[in-house]
């Protein structure tokens, strides 16, 4: 919906660019606003925009005055927004003691599935929705999504990927098991608390191991999420072949959620810095196959992208070294200078901009 800039609330989605005085924009689409960002709207003198009518924490949002409908353009966020929710209202109900109902995990994550199917660029606007008090639900959700996005760059059958997606969406359920004040504690944790934490992989294990339409490498997949190829994870310490292939993509998918979301002690950060990271950080502890197909599914560098720089400036891709997607051949718009990022190792891509007026009107 189209509204005025007066009438926005911190949390409102954006779904289109906006554009100030020059023809890059001024705020990319899916940026969730701020008072910070709102601000800098009404600084520019720009005087309605378009949002999604879903607020980053799941509710409807209602403007004062008189709004605009769009079509589709937030039909990917409103829906996982949604579907947020609905993960929290599972949430709660184990925590009450209620036993998991597939049915409804079903009816939750399978609407999305599709969508990233049709769209699988919706993948790449999670990392834009995180909210730190709402972390532990997204993240199920999107763990869920990111699995199966994963399974199925990895050419997994229909059936396989649904059973990837359950596994990666119930791989922490068992946190409902978890003290409360320790899942919502502002600051890193102890080591008593940190132990307490690990072992929700075998609770949320013990939650999945009876359910009827959840297969056995479903149910695997879910008490090794957290094994690593090298024996250095948990529960059991297992290495390489002994890990369930499910198991290695949810632990991929976990990770790079977690690096990518905002958290009660901890800054979200750019994708395409983790995907570097996690390369480099997590070498030998994850399956490469994995990361690469995680990696060459969202990372959409071309020659001609317009990319900004983790230093804030803006420029042109000039060329992709297939090797290292992240660490392009880049053109700094105001000054010409040339950056190649295999040098610059302190330099990280924030995001991707788009793609310059001379690819996208040739």
């Amino acid at each position: 919906m189209r509204v005025l800039v007066r009438e926005l609330q911190p949390g409102c989605i954006l779904i289109e660019d906006v554009y100030g005085m020059t023809n890059r924009p001024l705020i990319p689409k899916q940026t969730v606003l701020t008072n910070e960002l709102i601000a800098i709207l009404q600084a520019f003198l720009v005087p309605s925009v378009e949002i999604g009518s879903v607020l980053v924490n799941g509710t409807a949002f209602i403007p004062d005055g008189n709004a605009v409908q769009n079509g589709e353009k937030d039909d990917f966020i409103t829906a996982y927004l949604h579907a947020v929710q609905a993960s929290k209202a599972e949430f709660k109900l184990w925590q009450s003691g209620v036993p998991v109902d597939i049915t409804r995990i079903r009816m939750i994550l399978l609407p999305l599935l599709e969508k990233i199917e049709t769209g699988p660029d919706n993948i790449s606007l999670l990392h834009r929705l995180s909210n730190e008090e709402e972390y532990l639900y997204q993240h199920m959700t999107a763990v869920g999504l990111i699995s199966a996005f994963i399974a199925a760059r990895l050419k997994f059958s229909k059936g396989e990927i649904v059973q990837t997606a359950l596994a990666g969406f119930l791989a922490d359920c068992g946190m409902s098991k978890i003290e409360s004040s320790v899942l919502q504690k502002k600051s890193p944790l102890t080591a008593k608390e940190y132990k307490e934490i690990k072992f929700h992989a075998s609770y949320s294990y013990n939650m999945a191991k009876n359910i009827p339409f959840l297969s056995e490498g479903a149910k695997v997949a879910i008490i090794q999420h957290h094994e690593r190829m090298d024996g250095s994870g948990y529960i059991f310490g297992l290495k390489g072949n002994e890990i369930h292939p499910k198991a290695k993509i949810i632990a991929a998918a976990d990770i790079f959620h977690a690096m990518t979301s905002e958290r009660l002690y901890r800054s979200k950060q750019s994708p395409y810095k983790v995907l570097e990271l996690m390369e480099q950080d997590y070498f030998g502890k994850l399956d490469l196959a994995v990361i690469k197909a995680l990696g060459e599914g969202i990372i959409h560098l071309s020659q001609g992208s317009i990319v900004k720089l983790s230093n804030g400036e803006i420029g042109e891709v000039l060329a992709v070294n297939r090797n290292h997607l992240v660490r392009p051949l880049v053109k700094i718009t105001n000054t010409g200078q040339l950056i190649n990022m295999l040098e610059e190792r302190f330099l990280y891509i924030d995001e991707i901009i788009g793609l310059s007026q001379s690819v996208s009107n040739p």
